[in-house]
């Protein structure tokens, strides 16, 4: 590689205390990667090698006690090694268990790869697997309906009924979810009758365990 590369002395101190076997793995690979990208950016995140270009990674390496991972960033590129079929499942990364430089794809079909993956970042067609993931939304919980003799109490008692109409939906909720929760008649009732009280005295459902 030629000096105008942009190394990272963290890159070789990781090279360095990798196992012999993955030496000249990661080194063959480094070597292809600047070759197909002399503008790549080496650093170090998640405590292994990554390779950035124009902001946003390229790939990333790894060494393992008994092989080496190499990974392609960008859910385009996945489409391109699939229809390859270099893509492989059984290791983190996109080529598999690497235990040799000769598990590597052939230098001319490496760089096309890695030449292809820096086009789509060209191009602006980049999709980073960390921003593509889709955060998992929870569907909205269905509100606990308020039992009816619950809603009897309450407008039995003036005092209790204004008091439970100021306070916060979250407030209302711990109540009418204690009592709906009760499984017999005679504990829905008690729990009726004991947020009554306290409910009068502007108490929230746990408000033994507040101020405290």
């Amino acid at each position: 590689m030629s000096p105008t590369h942009t190394l990272d002395s963290r890159v070789d101190a990781y090279i360095a205390k990798s196992r012999v076997f993955a030496q000249p793995i990661l080194t063959r690979i480094r070597e292809m990667v600047h070759k197909a990208c002399p503008s790549v950016v080496e650093t170090m995140k998640w405590s292994r090698p990554v390779f950035e270009y124009k902001g946003v990674i390229l790939a990333n390496m790894s060494a393992f006690n008994e092989h080496c991972s190499f990974g392609f960033w960008g859910q385009e590129i996945g489409a391109v090694l699939r229809e390859a079929k270099v893509l492989k499942p059984d290791a983190m990364g996109s080529l598999g268990r690497l235990v040799c430089v000769e598990d590597l794809p052939a230098e001319k079909q490496m760089l096309s790869l890695l030449r292809q993956a820096v086009t789509f970042i060209d191009s602006g067609r980049y999709t980073s697997p960390i921003a593509a993931r889709q955060k998992v939304v929870k569907a909205p919980a269905t509100a606990t309906e308020a039992p009816p003799e619950f809603t009897r109490a309450l407008k039995a008692n003036k005092k209790a009924s204004a008091a439970f109409a100021a306070f916060s939906p979250s407030c209302k909720r711990e109540y009418v979810e204690w009592i709906a929760d009760a499984k017999r008649t005679e504990t829905r009732d008690k729990r009726i009758a004991l947020a009554i009280d306290w409910i009068s005295e502007d108490k929230q459902r746990n408000w033994k365990y507040q101020n405290r």
